[in-house]
């Protein structure tokens, strides 16, 4: 009897020993050892982006987002950033993340755009929303979980990390007067902005940033779009083409991306996790502004150059292109109902960002003053 009464005794004390150890643990702790996650671990990561070596702003914020993680995660998270090129092409980025050849990538989802043409729209739309409504839509208005859905087949996570802004509409060898003056032209210009040139009679080309200068300055292309004063500053291309043309019709607020492979998510504990969530929304808002104050400057210089013809789109080749825009997305949307279904959630929110707009931003850019 007593024997039995001591055993009894024992298991309570370790059924009660046993309880408060999980308990201690916590329920973030308990589902790291549920999937077999080594919370102690040091993972050492590659990551691979679109931009060439050294690129100012992007492959920078690339590098600068890698350090903070390494070190807000105590080196427990180490990512070796590869620039195109480097370890693999530029353009093959998505793949290699896909395939799990790496675990990162950094990029623009419209290059992906034979492979995923809907997620061209968590890249930019041609006269779509800028980086205040693509941050509203992704962040707060379930652009995010669509573009995770849509991203899942492939085995990529993505987040958004960085923003060009609103770009300049491109370096051209002649002058653009009307939308037939784009006829039979070859211009570098990826995405759905491709799309549209292509709509008005143009050769769109798709070329990696490293490939820019040279295709204008040999005639291989007779214009290029890039990004804005800053990079096309620092590319050169004034001494290529003379006429530079805004606005940036194409690409109104381009989101660059994080692409994470499934897998190596999946492996990472969660304070990894919220590590990586939340360095890539700082540099997503760190690039952008650095991105704002390097072009003011830059179009400070450019204009005081007499070589560089600063000139604005006519309005009619801009109504032109936008009312093809809006073709195009039709006719991408009837031919795939993946296109279609991202397309009417986007438009669905651009129209309430458009209408906030009109009576915020534009209103207050409207009021005259010295």
């Amino acid at each position: 009897m007593l024997k039995t009464a001591f055993i009894r005794s024992l298991l309570f004390t370790l059924l009660v020993i046993a309880v408060v150890a999980l308990t201690a643990c916590g329920p973030e702790d308990n589902a790291d050892s549920a999937v077999g996650v080594n919370s102690n671990k040091t993972y050492h990561w590659k990551m691979v982006t679109t931009w060439p070596p050294g690129f100012p702003v992007l492959q920078e914020g690339a590098e600068r987002f890698a350090e903070n993680v390494k070190a807000m995660s105590n080196g427990r998270i180490k990512i070796k950033v590869y620039a195109g090129g480097e370890l693999i092409p530029a353009l093959q980025t998505f793949d290699a993340v896909s395939q799990g050849t790496v675990e990162m990538g950094h990029g623009s989802a419209y290059y992906w755009a034979g492979k995923v043409p809907e997620a061209q729209f968590f890249s930019t739309v041609p006269f779509g929303m800028t980086p205040r409504g693509m941050n509203a839509w992704l962040y707060h208005g379930g652009g995010l979980e669509l573009w995770r859905e849509i991203y899942e087949p492939f085995h990529v996570v993505p987040f958004p990390l960085g923003n060009t802004g609103v770009q300049m509409g491109g370096w051209f060898n002649k002058e653009i007067n009307s939308v037939d003056d784009l006829q039979g032209l070859k211009m570098r210009i990826p995405g759905l902005g491709g799309k549209v040139f292509a709509k008005a009679g143009g050769n769109p080309v798709l070329l990696a940033g490293s490939e820019v200068y040279t295709a204008l300055e040999r005639n291989t292309i007779d214009a290029t779009e890039w990004i804005g004063p800053y990079h096309d500053q620092r590319l050169g291309l004034y001494r290529a083409a003379k006429h530079y043309y805004y606005p940036g019709w194409h690409e109104p607020g381009t989101v660059l991306e994080l692409t994470v492979n499934k897998r190596a998510w999946d492996s990472l504990p969660a304070d990894l996790k919220a590590i990586i969530t939340h360095a890539a929304e700082s540099e997503n808002v760190l690039m952008l502004s650095e991105m704002e104050q390097k072009n003011l400057t830059a179009l400070k210089e450019m204009r005081a150059r007499s070589d560089i013809r600063i000139q604005r789109f006519p309005d009619d080749v801009l109504s032109r292109l936008a009312a093809m825009t809006e073709e195009t997305l039709a006719e991408e949307a009837t031919a795939d109902p993946k296109f279609k279904r991202v397309y009417e959630a986007y438009e669905a929110f651009r129209q309430k960002d458009d209408a906030w707009t009109a009576i915020s931003e534009k209103s207050y850019l409207a009021i005259e003053h010295d």
